[in-house]
């Protein structure tokens, strides 16, 4: 893990597509605005393990449907 400090303001890239602002800094709590391609997904860690759990039961069908039936 790495791990920076950075001001109000301060930008950290990850890769060419990826941007991280520090919009805000808090008495407890840092403000975050992230540029990211619309194809990357981004999820507050509290939401990974739900939204992974509902991906595996929602899963569409392996079974192509035939238009004709």
């Amino acid at each position: 893990m790495l791990v920076l400090s950075r001001k109000e303001g301060g930008r950290i890239k990850i890769g060419n597509d990826i941007e991280i602002t520090v919009v805000r800094l808090g008495d407890d709590r840092v403000r975050l605005g992230i540029d990211a391609p619309p194809d990357i997904l981004i999820l507050r860690g509290e939401l990974t393990q739900d939204y992974f759990n509902r991906q595996k039961t929602n899963e569409p069908s392996t079974m192509e449907m035939d238009p004709a039936a």
